[in-house]
């Protein structure tokens, strides 16, 4: 998975003709594919066969401040060939997180990959943070992947295969690089990339810090 990045980027391709079959067959889920590293991660998967549910909060263009939306990610994943289906989901509730492997196994079959990209960070000083927007973040940034992880090992585990990568930053390994709980959320998804490796056999794969 190190080369996913190689499909993104400005000029880059988001949604590129599918140009090979590796992963031809496999059911993949990418948290956080509204926009951004997400949204690429999701293209390049679908490029090399993946059958991709894009999931996110954001469903339509309009309803985030920032462009992007999981219709705009589907649709050219389908343009360019591809197989994809968005499904909204709000991860700060756990009971999303496994609606949305069950809709996925609905939708295209056991989950093969899971991309744990979602991310929420606030930029407010510490000393002003409001707790509830602490928990929020700490919801969807290190809970909600542990709720996804669990439920695909429970599919993958039996199957001796599959994989899973937890999208981190440079924020997890160094003090001082934000004004918020980034650095404590994405530490969290550090550790947890460590305890699914300890955790994983045979063919079963996880990693992924942005920042590494």
């Amino acid at each position: 998975m190190g080369d996913l990045a190689e499909a993104g980027g400005v000029g880059g391709k988001l949604a590129g003709e599918v140009v090979g079959g590796r992963l031809g067959g496999k059911t993949a889920v990418v948290t956080g594919a509204s926009r951004g590293i997400g949204a690429v991660i999701a293209a390049r998967l679908a490029a090399e066969g993946a059958r991709v549910v894009a999931a996110a909060r954001t469903l339509r263009e309009g309803e985030h401040p920032l462009s992007g939306s999981l219709e705009g990610t589907v649709a050219a994943i389908k343009a360019a060939g591809g197989e994809a289906t968005a499904v909204a989901v709000n991860l700060a509730q756990p009971a999303e997180g496994a609606r949305l492997i069950q809709e996925a196994g609905e939708l295209y079959g056991p989950v093969d990959v899971l991309v744990n990209n979602a991310a929420l960070t606030y930029f407010i000083p510490v000393k002003d943070f409001p707790v509830s927007r602490w928990l929020r973040s700490w919801e969807v940034n290190f809970h909600a992947p542990f709720v996804l992880s669990q439920a695909v090992l429970e599919q993958m585990i039996p199957r001796g295969s599959g994989a899973i990568v937890n999208i981190s930053s440079g924020a997890a390994v160094g003090p001082g690089r934000g004004r918020s709980d980034g650095g404590g959320g994405q530490s969290g998804a550090a550790g947890r990339r460590r305890a699914a490796d300890s955790g994983s056999r045979g063919t079963l794969r996880a990693g992924g810090c942005a920042g590494e």
